[in-house]
C-alpha cells in the first residue's frame, strides 16, 4: 500500500514531462505567427513533426521535445537568415543546403561553432533523461495515421494558400512559411527539377571549338562593373537630385539605356547569375532564390567560358565571402580562373569603391601585356542599409537636398560613386595610355525602398503584387558603354533596354568577338524578342534555350 501510494506522484510528475514542450510550441506559435493562417499552418506542421517522432520512437514526451528542437532550430536560423539576407528560411535551404553555406555561416559568425556544439551536448542528455522518464507507449499506427492527416491538410492549407515568395521578406511565420514553401518546392521539383526546360528540342547546339574564335581587330581588355543597387531615381517623380544627376547612367555615345535586373531590393546574386551564364534565373521558378548554389558545378556556360574560348585570362573581385551563395564556385563553374574574395582582398568591413578600383589595378599588371583580360569588379558601398551614413568624411561638400533620410544617403552614396568611377578611369589612362579597354557597368537591381517611392499610393500587398508581375518600373535599372583607346563595335544587340542575361552577348558585340553557337543562338532570339529574354512568349524562348544547353552538355543534372 505504502509502495503503491509513493509510486503514484512519481507516475504524476513522469506524465508531466509530456506537458510542457505541447505548452512552449503554443507560446512560440502565438508569438511568431501573426495571422489565423499562419497559426493554422504552425498546427498542421506542429502536428505532423509530433505525430512522426511517435510513430519513430512510441514516446510523447521525448517526440514532442525534438518537435520543439526542431522548430526553435527553424526559428533561430531564420531569424540568423533574414539578418543576413533580409530573408526567412525556406524548405529550399534544406534541398540545396552545401559545405559552402555552413563554411560562410562559420565564417562570419565564429561564435556559431561553439553554440552549436553546446546545444549538443545540452540536449543529448535531456533527450535521453525524457527516454527514461516517459511512460507512455503510443501505437505507431495511430501516429502514422495522424501524421498523414496532417500532412493532407497541410498539402490543403498549401493548395488554399499558394506559397508567396514576396512573404519570404518578413520576419515573422517560420514555422508556417516553411512548411508552405516544402508542400511547393517538393510539387515544382516533382514537375520540372530545379530549372524549366522544353522535353525535346528539334534542333541541337553545335559545341564551341578553341580554335574558332578569330577576331577582326585588336582584342580589347574588358572589365564589367557591379553597380551595387544602382538605378536613376528620376523615375519618382518626386525625388530631388543633385545638379548634372544622370550623366552617370550614360554611355560612350551619349544615350542612357535601361537593364532590366530579375530581382529588386537584396538578392545581387540574381543578376550575377544573370551576367556571367547569360541566362535567367527565373528559369529556376521557385528556386530562383538559391540560383548560384544551384547553378554550382553544374551550368557550364558563361561570359568568362566565351572569353577565355577568344584567349583572354579572367579574374573576379567579390566583396563578401567566396562561400556566400557559392559565388567563388558559381563563377568558378562559368570559368573565372581567378576569384579573390573579400579576405583575398584584406578586407573586414564594407569599402568604398574606390577600395575595389585599386585592388582592380593592382591586379593588372599580373595579366601580362601580351594577353588580353577580362575583370569583374563587384562594387558594394551602396548596400543596404541607408538608415546609417556611410563614410560621410569621404563626401565633405554633400549638401541635403530635402528627400526622405533613406534616399538622401542613397543620393550621396552615388554621387560618391560617382567620383570614385571619374578617378579609376583617370588612373586607367594614366597607366595603360595605350592598350585598349571596353568597360560596362550596369546596376544589378534598385534598392529596396524603391517600390514605396515609385508608387507610393499602394500598400504592402498591392507592392508585392506589382514584383511578382515583374512589373518593369521595378526592376529597371541602367547598363552603360565606356571605352578607353578603343571603339566599340556597333552592333543591334546594343538595345536601349536589354534584359539582365543578354548583358554577355552585348559585351562579346561591342568587342567585336565572334560568337559561340550558344551565343549566336542568344542572339538570334534576342533579335526576334526585342530585348527580352524570359519574359518572350511567356519562358517558351527560355525553356527551349535551356533544353538546346542541356543537349549540349553545357547544363548538366539540372
Amino acid at each position: 500500500m505504502g509502495a503503491a501510494t509513493a509510486a503514484a506522484p512519481v507516475s504524476v510528475w513522469r506524465m508531466l514531462a509530456v506537458v510542457p514542450p505541447q505548452l512552449a510550441a503554443l507560446a512560440l506559435m502565438l508569438h511568431t505567427e501573426t495571422d489565423f493562417n499562419g497559426r493554422l499552418g504552425f498546427l498542421l506542421a506542429w502536428g505532423l513533426l509530433n505525430c512522426a517522432w511517435i510513430a519513430a520512437l512510441r514516446r510523447p514526451a521525448l517526440s514532442g521535445a525534438l518537435s520543439l528542437t526542431m522548430v526553435v532550430m527553424l526559428v533561430l536560423l531564420s531569424r540568423l537568415k533574414h539578418d543576413i539576407v533580409q530573408m526567412t528560411a525556406n524548405f529550399v535551404d534544406l534541398m540545396v543546403i552545401d559545405r559552402d553555406t555552413i563554411a560562410f555561416l562559420f565564417t562570419i559568425f565564429p561564435e556559431l561553432r561553439w553554440s552549436v556544439i553546446g546545444t549538443v551536448l545540452l540536449i543529448i542528455p535531456l533527450m535521453y533523461a525524457l527516454w527514461w522518464l516517459d511512460p507512455i507507449r503510443i501505437r505507431r499506427q495511430p501516429a502514422l495515421a495522424g501524421a498523414m492527416l496532417c500532412l493532407s491538410g497541410l498539402i490543403g492549407y498549401a493548395t488554399a494558400w499558394p506559397d508567396e515568395a514576396w512573404r519570404g521578406y518578413y520576419d515573422d511565420g517560420y514555422l508556417s512559411k516553411f512548411a508552405r514553401s516544402g508542400v511547393t518546392a517538393v510539387s515544382d521539383f516533382f514537375s520540372y527539377g530545379f530549372m524549366e526546360s522544353d522535353a525535346v528540342a528539334a534542333d541541337q547546339l553545335k559545341l564551341p571549338l578553341e580554335q574558332a574564335c578569330h577576331p577582326v581587330g585588336r582584342r580589347p581588355n574588358i572589365i564589367m562593373i557591379h553597380d551595387e543597387s544602382s538605378f536613376d531615381i528620376r523615375a519618382a517623380a518626386q525625388v530631388k537630385v543633385p545638379p548634372g544627376y544622370g550623366a552617370h547612367f550614360k554611355s560612350f555615345d551619349g544615350k542612357a539605356r535601361k537593364f532590366l535586373a530579375e530581382s529588386n531590393g537584396g538578392p545581387s546574386w540574381f543578376t550575377e547569375y544573370n551576367v556571367l551564364a547569360g541566362l535567367s534565373s527565373r528559369s529556376f521558378g521557385r528556386f530562383a532564390y538559391f540560383v548560384t548554389r544551384i547553378a554550382s558545378g553544374r551550368v557550364e556556360r558563361g561570359l568568362p567560358l566565351a572569353l577565355r574560348r577568344c584567349g583572354y585570362s579572367t579574374t573576379a573581385l567579390y566583396p563578401a565571402n567566396g562561400a556566400f551563395m557559392s559565388a567563388r564556385n558559381f563563377q568558378t563553374t562559368t570559368g573565372m580562373e581567378r576569384f579573390f574574395d573579400a579576405h583575398d582582398l584584406g578586407s573586414s568591413h564594407v569599402e568604398p569603391d574606390r577600395f575595389f578600383y585599386d585592388k582592380a589595378l593592382g591586379l593588372m599588371p599580373q595579366q601580362g601585356a601580351q594577353q588580353p583580360f577580362f575583370m569583374f569588379v563587384y562594387l558594394a558601398a551602396n548596400h543596404f542599409p541607408w538608415q546609417t551614413k556611410f563614410r560621410p568624411e569621404l563626401t565633405p561638400d554633400w549638401r541635403a537636398l530635402g528627400n526622405a533620410p533613406v534616399v538622401e544617403e542613397y543620393l550621396r552614396r552615388q554621387a560618391l560613386s560617382v567620383t570614385d568611377y571619374a578617378a579609376f578611369l583617370a588612373r586607367l589612362k594614366k597607366l595603360y595610355p595605350a592598350q585598349p579597354f571596353l568597360i560596362v557597368r550596369f546596376g544589378d537591381h534598385q534598392p529596396e525602398f524603391s517600390p514605396q517611392l515609385l508608387d507610393p499610393d499602394l500598400d504592402e500587398a498591392g507592392l508585392g503584387n506589382k514584383l511578382m508581375a515583374y512589373d518593369p518600373r521595378y526592376y529597371a535599372t541602367y547598363y552603360a558603354i565606356d571605352a578607353l583607346n578603343f571603339q566599340p563595335v556597333d552592333s543591334p544587340a546594343i538595345m536601349d533596354t536589354i534584359d539582365a542575361a543578354y548583358l554577355p552577348l552585348v559585351i562579346q558585340e561591342a568587342a567585336g568577338l565572334p560568337l559561340d553557337p550558344s551565343f549566336a543562338e542568344q542572339k538570334a532570339i534576342m533579335l526576334r524578342c526585342n530585348g527580352l529574354f524570359y519574359a518572350c512568349r511567356n519562358g517558351a524562348e527560355a525553356r527551349r534555350f535551356n533544353r538546346l544547353l542541356i543537349d549540349a552538355g553545357m547544363i548538366k543534372n539540372l
